[in-house]
């Protein structure tokens, strides 16, 4: 047989061996089951909200379940164990049947997936997604979702992280499919993080740090300080404040006035830098230097 053969027939083998628990444990809440083949045998493990159901009065019941997989379904040495579900309402296949029995029961189908959906949240699970198909308000088939939180559709986490649960609820018009898938509270879902609180012991917090001042005072050098450093903090030199020069200011040197040799008769004035003079005989001021005329060098 090729291993793909080999692949398919044991995927069939276990969805009937699936299919015959559900039908044979429906009333102890059945909620699932794995099987592990070792060299011993197999091992069989029924997930149950009623444990005792399926054990029976001194084990009749099991032992049946247990001669069952053995002729039926040609199981070698089959060991059955049963755990018990402690929360209900997370276990998708447990919520799918309860959905598909309050339906048949005459429950409207918008009360009962809202209710289930509000039961489902409640135990705090992180995301929760209802389906219900057939025929529901019409002659025609149609689905009605129920869905709360955060939910995977696709990719690896899809498959291992969301639990998958399905009934079948009979009515006279017809069959309805109900699906429940659940994401529990310790699914660690990708992309999400969360932010660890520092903790600070309250040695750590009523210990005050020493400051340098303590530690000059006390004498004790810490390691990781050099002597230098310390005789340094213990004299420190005199700040040297530059000061700032200021700007000279130059004055313009003062020209000294030239000296005037007036002749008797002649008035001396300084008009500017000019030196002019005027002639008893003239009305009019001129330049000193100012060549005069002779009546000789006419």
């Amino acid at each position: 047989m090729g291993v793909e053969r080999k692949f398919v027939k044991t995927g069939l083998e276990k969805a009937q061996i699936a299919e015959f628990f559900a039908k044979q444990l429906d009333r102890a809440g059945y909620g699932g089951m794995n099987i592990n083949r070792t060299p011993m045998g197999t091992q069989v493990t029924i997930f149950a909200e009623k444990p005792g159901m399926i054990i029976g009065k001194g084990g009749k019941t099991i032992h049946k379940l247990t001669r069952d997989l053995e002729h039926k379904f040609k199981i070698d040495n089959p060991q059955i164990d049963v755990q018990e579900v402690k929360v209900p309402e997370l276990n998708a296949k447990m919520m799918a049947s309860r959905l598909a029995g309050a339906i048949e029961r005459g429950l409207y189908f918008r009360k009962a997936g809202h209710n289930m959906l509000r039961r489902i949240m409640e135990a705090g699970a992180l995301g929760c997604e209802i389906d219900i198909a057939g025929k529901l308000t019409g002659p025609r088939n149609r689905t009605e979702k129920f869905v709360s939180g955060n939910m995977l559709h696709a990719g690896n986490p899809a498959i291992e992280l969301v639990d998958n649960g399905f009934a079948i609820a009979i009515k006279k018009l017809g069959t309805l499919g109900c699906r429940v898938r659940i994401v529990p509270p310790v699914a660690n879902l990708p992309g999400r993080f969360s932010l660890i609180k520092r903790v600070v012991s309250e040695e750590v917090a009523q210990k005050a740090p020493e400051g340098i001042e303590k530690i000059v005072t006390s004498g004790k050098v810490p390691v990781e300080t050099k002597p230098e450093e310390v005789t340094a903090k213990k004299h420190p030199e005199p700040e040297v404040k530059a000061e700032v020069a200021k700007p000279e200011v130059v004055e313009a040197p003062v020209e000294a006035a030239p000296e005037t040799t007036a002749e008797p008769g002649i008035e001396e004035r300084m008009q500017g830098d000019v030196l002019e003079h005027k002639h008893k005989e003239y009305s009019y001021w001129h330049p000193a230097s100012r060549v005069h005329k002779t009546e000789e060098g006419n």
